[in-house]
């Protein structure tokens, strides 16, 4: 944990806006799982969000993405209001980038021809598309992997190359979804390196959510705590786990950092 903290970016040198959701609300068959809802997210800020399974956390980052429409509210990105732009749009014009749970690569593809099918998309200039699959292969230290399927990899190469797949759009805001489930320890450090790396060197604003809370909180400049379709708490990872309201809906009275 004093590994990732120690090159964390504790503050912003100027805060500005990047993402905003705007009295959000959503309701899936009559069950409202969002309940006016707003949000800012800064540029080059890394966001955690934690809550209890069913909270809406995965329903922000849809509605973000643009995968489900909002019932109510708006989305704006650059102050621009996106709530009506497709998903594709938003991941080019809007440069959205999202890592699911699970999936996002093709299982029969070998890594690099899965690094090549998303460059192809996005990226129409052959020379620039290979600059930027090489920076990823060499960035990730893919080069004993790329002849490998996607589906004999392992868990913590899965979720490299899907992040890798997505930083070929050149993403300004990046949405993980569930990064550190089901993975061992080491492979959680090389990913809170990589993530804290995205925001220092990359320029990147990255979004997390995830319910390895402690895992999340050591890489995080915010965090906040979701409960009942509201953000019920908001503060850096030391002043979230001291939140009464935090502590009672989500963490308990004996959850620690350290």
């Amino acid at each position: 944990m004093a590994l990732i903290k120690k090159f964390r970016i504790k503050s912003f040198k100027k805060e500005e806006q990047i993402l905003k959701l705007e009295k959000i609300s959503m309701f899936y068959n009559k069950r409202q799982i969002l309940n006016n809802l707003s949000l800012n997210i800064n540029k080059q800020e890394i966001l955690g969000m934690l809550g209890p399974n069913g909270v809406g956390k995965s329903t922000i980052f849809h509605i973000i993405t643009g995968l489900k429409d909002p019932s109510f509210g708006k989305v704006l990105i650059n102050d621009v209001d996106c709530t009506n732009i497709p998903i594709y749009e938003r991941a080019t014009k809007f440069k959205i980038g999202y890592v699911p749970q699970y999936g996002g690569f093709f299982q029969d593809l070998t890594l690099i021809e899965n690094l090549k099918l998303v460059g192809e998309i996005h990226v129409k200039d052959k020379h620039l598309r290979n600059e930027k699959i090489d920076k990823v292969i060499s960035q990730f230290e893919f080069d004993p992997l790329l002849k490998i399927k996607a589906k004999f990899l392992s868990g913590g190469q899965k979720k490299k190359l899907v992040i890798s797949m997505t930083l070929i759009n050149d993403p300004s805001i990046l949405l993980l979804d569930e990064p550190f489930a089901a993975l061992d320890i080491l492979t959680i450090k090389m990913l809170q390196e990589i993530i804290v790396n995205l925001q220092s060197l990359e320029k990147i604003t990255v979004v997390v959510c995830d319910h390895q809370a402690r895992d999340l909180l050591s890489c995080v400049d915010r965090a906040i705590v979701l409960s009942d379709g509201k953000i019920i708490a908001s503060g850096s990872p030391d002043e979230i786990i001291k939140d009464t309201n935090a502590r009672t809906a989500y963490f308990g009275d004996e959850f620690k950092i350290n």
